[in-house]
């Protein structure tokens, strides 16, 4: 498992104390896949750089959730990364980081590299992937 700490400022913060529980050790975080840890360590940084702030990600995360509760979904914690994934493609886009297009084209590119390759090796995008 991959654990990361959040960076002092944002375990500080009033903003991160409105996320929803999620899962935790004693070392903070706990991820079962690597692109959760990647989530959550870019969501962290594009807040730190100012993109958004933290109670405005809050929001869009407790959105995700609630529309996921909506929809009838369990709330057994085995896709919250997925939530958090889509709040923050959702954010990305609003705040015109990245357009949907381009999100799209690179998760083609993920997935057509992951068919590729081998089981037990890491999938990596080939070269001319952007």
């Amino acid at each position: 498992m991959t654990i990361l700490n959040q960076p002092e400022s944002i375990q500080q913060s009033d903003g991160a104390s409105a996320l929803p529980s999620m899962p935790r050790e004693e070392g903070g975080p706990v991820f079962a896949e690597p692109w959760q840890a990647q989530a959550f360590a870019l969501t962290v940084r594009l807040s730190a750089e100012g993109h958004f702030t933290w109670s405005e990600w809050a929001a869009a995360l407790a959105d995700e959730l609630k529309a996921a509760a909506n929809r009838g979904e369990p709330d057994d914690g085995s896709r919250y990364y997925h939530h958090w994934l889509a709040a923050l493609e959702r954010v990305v886009t609003a705040k015109h980081l990245c357009e949907p297009a381009a999100m799209l084209i690179r998760k083609e590119a993920w997935a057509e590299a992951y068919r590729h390759t081998p089981h037990g090796k890491p999938v990596e995008l080939g070269n001319g992937s952007s």
